[in-house]
């Protein structure tokens, strides 16, 4: 049996639901795996990262991956007023960094001031005793299950402490 190689059909045809990954492009996919994979888990940890006191002043605004010209920079977004208390911490932000991920993903930070208008992240109420709101705290209570209800109510514990 003889293949045609020049044929403008697809050679693998997939029928029902395709996983997301497999939908995207190959160039894309080097993308997400080089640069949006650091950038999206400090975006989701960069509180535990930073600290309390860092975490109200600042955020991260990009991250630029090494080539071969330049070392890989992390911008980060500081109120006014606070980028000398952000320059005497650069050192021990990069270490922190480079120990979450495992190994040496920033090489350089890069510090870019902002007006209080222009705040990303609000203040949470410290008084607050649970992270759910009323709506979500009737739908656990009304649960049956005892197991299931417990772990929902850990699970919102460790989104507190986040």
């Amino acid at each position: 049996m003889s293949f045609k190689n020049n044929i403008k059909q697809r050679n693998r045809s997939f029928q029902g639901l395709r996983s997301f990954k497999d939908t995207l492009p190959k160039n894309i996919k080097k993308i997400i795996k080089k640069k949006g994979h650091i950038f999206s888990e400090t975006l989701n940890n960069w509180k535990h990262i930073v600290g309390e006191d860092l975490f109200q002043i600042c955020y991260p605004k990009s991250f630029k991956n090494s080539n071969k010209f330049e070392v890989s920079t992390l911008q980060i977004m500081a109120r006014r007023g606070h980028e000398i208390d952000l320059e005497y911490s650069k050192k021990v932000i990069m270490e922190k960094m480079n120990s979450f991920f495992g190994y040496a993903v920033v090489e350089k930070l890069k510090f870019i001031s902002f007006d209080d208008a222009q705040t990303k992240f609000k203040k949470l109420d410290i008084n607050k005793n649970h992270v759910t709101n009323i709506k979500y705290a009737d739908r656990i209570n009304s649960i049956k299950n005892d197991k299931i209800k417990k772990s929902l109510l850990e699970l919102t514990k460790i989104f507190k402490q986040r």
